[in-house]
């Protein structure tokens, strides 16, 4: 057992190498993943190893400040949850700054921040992630703080936490999705894209009586099932000597059991068979708003990318197509987006717009089909696409300056791809996409199978577009939802 005492400044200097780690190093290898000659893509050091507990580690030198970014990564999300059970991810991203029985409840994030570093975390359908950004001094304190959580939390957690926190999340819904207007768009679009037996149909927050329902032993035996170092990727990037954060990494991770094995959910593709048409009333809201929303694919596919690039020659910037027409030359809606979105295992293409005042929906309708035609009809020209991507491109490569972008980008890669340097297949596949490849995406995808959304103020249903066709109002009161916003 290892001694689970928090290090000192002085203990860091004074470290020196101990016995060899008995684990198994590689560098990450970059095997056919070598970018166009047309991209500079920046190159990441990564050195990936395994521990005998199955806990990947990933090392990232960089010299450039004299601070370190330490991300782990669970390969847990909202998607490993089961109806009536919803909102236990992000819920327990929340318990895990609670204490834990060695920290108590407070000390992690004090310690980083007195010692000027920042700390957080976030949930996804996918996966929970927490990191600290610190002096690199602080690297082992970070260190012994997170393994700590990750090994010793449950003697820590009590009904008074859980009912905490609990509250704390069902604030957070209200803040964020109930009292927002138009809050409930996105869970109201997803439960329509995906069957309920689907597990991107709920959002990552959960319901309001899911979270109600949830018992100590409930949260205890998600982090038993999720919570484990061989369901887990640690990433260092920073101003780090490799060999002693190698020895800090086995000191106090090394000992921490692997957890049971994961059963990951089934998820298949999901299509629509024709349009969904739904309308939302908001008495929060004074303006009406359109969005449209096609399911797709998840991040491994091929069309990923073109679907991505179809999304920005929508929407990305004023020359854009949907936004050059209703923002600039039309003057009817005051922003458009358009998202070719993927999750691990799906995706979604969003399209939605915001009118100006006295602009009904039923023209904003006609004039998204209209463009959306003209894409299905002939491909877009080289120059569009060639602009797309040399912004989604630029936008990938000044991402990764700061040392935690590095730190989450090769994490993100080694979880979902299993290879920490994903980053340029990302590129070399945005790249190779070809005009012909955005009409193709756009004839597959943008199909009539579709959901429908008009948002409308309290009331006035009648401001729905095309109103005289058959809808579903979704209208329902926020403590009645069985569904929840998502949380970033």
């Amino acid at each position: 057992m290892i001694s689970r005492a928090a290090p000192t400044v002085a203990a860091v200097a004074a470290l020196s190498l101990g016995t060899a780690m008995a684990a198994t190093a590689q560098p990450a290898s970059r095997d056919r993943r070598a970018a166009p000659d047309t991209i500079s893509a920046p190159a990441i050091p990564v050195e990936r190893y395994v521990l005998p507990n199955g806990l990947t580690v990933l090392l990232s030198p960089d010299r450039t400040a004299p601070i370190v970014a330490v991300t782990i990564w669970y390969h847990v999300g909202s998607k490993n949850e089961l109806p009536g059970r919803t909102g236990f991810a992000h819920l327990f991203e929340h318990m895990m700054f609670q204490g834990s029985e060695h920290a108590a409840k407070g000390d992690h994030i004090r310690t980083v921040e007195d010692a000027g570093g920042t700390m957080n975390g976030s949930t996804t359908n996918d996966r929970t992630n927490y990191y600290e950004v610190i002096p690199k001094n602080y690297l082992e304190t970070a260190l012994w703080l997170e393994s700590d959580r990750m090994g010793y939390l449950l003697p820590a957690l009590g009904q008074d936490k859980l009912d905490n926190q609990r509250d704390v999340v069902k604030n957070e819904r209200r803040l964020s999705v109930d009292n927002q207007p138009y809050g409930r768009a996105s869970e109201v679009v997803s439960a329509a894209l995906f069957p309920a037996s689907n597990p991107y149909s709920w959002p990552v927050i959960g319901s309001m009586a899911d979270l109600s329902a949830a018992s100590v032993d409930d949260v205890k035996q998600f982090f038993r099932s999720y919570y484990a170092p061989d369901n887990a990727v640690l990433s260092i990037c920073g101003d780090i000597d490799v060999a002693q954060a190698k020895v800090f990494v086995e000191r106090y991770f090394g000992s921490i059991p692997r957890g049971p094995d994961i059963t990951r959910p089934t998820v298949a593709p999901a299509s629509l068979p024709s349009e969904r048409r739904l309308v939302l009333e908001d008495p929060k809201s004074t303006l009406p708003r359109l969005s449209f929303a096609w399911p797709s694919v998840g991040g491994s596919s091929p069309d990923a990318a073109p679907l991505a690039t179809l999304g920005r020659l929508l929407a990305q910037d004023r020359t854009s197509r949907l936004t050059k027409l209703l923002v600039y030359d039309r003057q009817l809606a005051t922003q458009v987006t358009a998202n070719g979105g993927s999750w691990e295992n799906e995706g979604t293409f969003a399209i939605t717009v915001s009118p100006r005042p006295g602009v009904s929906l039923t023209q904003i309708e006609n004039l998204v089909d209209t463009v959306l035609a003209t894409l299905t009809a002939a491909p877009p020209s080289a120059a569009e696409v060639a602009r797309t991507k040399t912004y989604a491109v630029v936008r990938t490569i000044t991402g990764l300056e700061p040392v935690l972008s590095k730190a989450q980008e090769i994490a993100r890669g080694q979880t979902f791809f299993g290879d920490p340097l994903h980053y340029e297949v990302d590129l070399r596949e945005t790249e190779a996409v070809t005009p012909e490849d955005v009409q193709r995406v756009a004839r597959q995808y943008l199909t009539a199978g579709r959901v429908v959304l008009s948002m409308v103020p309290g009331g006035k249903p009648d401001m729905a577009s095309k109103p005289a066709e058959s809808s579903t109002n979704v209208t329902i009161a926020p403590e009645m939802a069985g569904h929840g916003g998502q949380h970033q």
